[in-house]
């Protein structure tokens, strides 16, 4: 994210959010933007409906230093309905077990993809875990930044959102135009980051994006809609945004109750 010291616009008596006259919409999510993706800590929920996924209902917690994160996702409809959960400590990716899975892994309830994004099982299958590292470890604050590359951003009023006064801004762009303004970033962690968020909504088949931004009174993002339609269905997902710089303590799972996708599977001491 820009380093521009940028001013949020006065939001009205109503949000209790004063600025300077002359920002500009734009210029408000951008620091919002920025401003949530630099806190140290924080919890989000995520709840709507995802292409192929269907109706969702997630809830992640990531701490920035050292980088720890959980992220607990439940599919409340379609084939894949159930939960799982990934968690990310000391570099090493963890993905719970689904039932089917725990006879052929001796028991085992937990999975550890090691410290890399790409990598061989035991068995020669050639395995990229870029995607769920990114997924778990991410701060979607990254995706209130589109708005703020939207042609058409604007401030539509003040809400009230979680108990909290807040300004709300809204526009629409193309997933081609938001890539296109990548290039602009000279921060390489903050532009693939946003690369890879792209990089999901054209897999669901998603080519432009209606979003949605609340800001509150202290330059955060407190809550952050898109929405879109692609040839895998209908994208409509909440991002609403809990605690902000608390304590985030992420464990490991038990060493003899995890397999290592790396290694032989051995026989479970449990």
């Amino acid at each position: 994210m820009p380093a521009a010291v940028l001013l949020l616009a006065g939001c009205g008596e109503g949000a209790g959010v004063q600025g300077s006259a002359g920002s500009s919409a734009a210029d408000a999510v951008a620091r919002a933007a920025e401003r949530t993706e630099g806190l140290a800590s924080l919890r989000y929920r995520v709840t709507g409906r995802f292409p192929e996924r269907g109706r969702i209902a997630d809830e992640g917690s990531v701490r920035r230093k050292p980088l720890e994160a959980r992220l607990t996702t439940a599919n409340l409809s379609g084939d894949q309905k159930g939960e799982t959960e990934l968690r990310l400590v000391g570099g090493v990716l963890y993905g719970s077990a689904g039932d089917d899975m725990v006879g052929q892994l001796g028991g085992r309830h937990w999975i550890s993809y090691g410290p890399d994004e790409e990598f061989t099982t035991d068995s020669g299958l050639r395995m990229d875990v870029g995607g769920l590292r990114d997924q778990v470890g991410r701060n979607p604050a990254r995706e209130a930044a589109f708005l703020a590359d939207a042609e058409d951003v604007k401030r539509v009023g003040s809400e009230k959102v979680g108990g909290a006064d807040t300004a709300h801004y809204t526009g629409t762009a193309t997933v081609d135009e938001l890539r296109a303004s990548l290039e602009g970033i000279k921060d390489k962690a903050v532009r693939e980051g946003r690369a890879n968020s792209l990089d999901q909504y054209e897999k669901a088949g998603v080519d432009e994006l209606s979003l949605d931004v609340w800001v509150d009174r202290d330059e955060h993002v407190k809550q952050l809609r898109t929405q879109g339609f692609g040839r895998h269905g209908a994208l409509d997902l909440t991002f609403t945004f809990l605690d902000q710089d608390k304590p985030v303590s992420v464990r490991a799972p038990r060493a003899d109750d995890t397999a290592d996708m790396r290694k032989p599977l051995k026989k479970s001491g449990s």
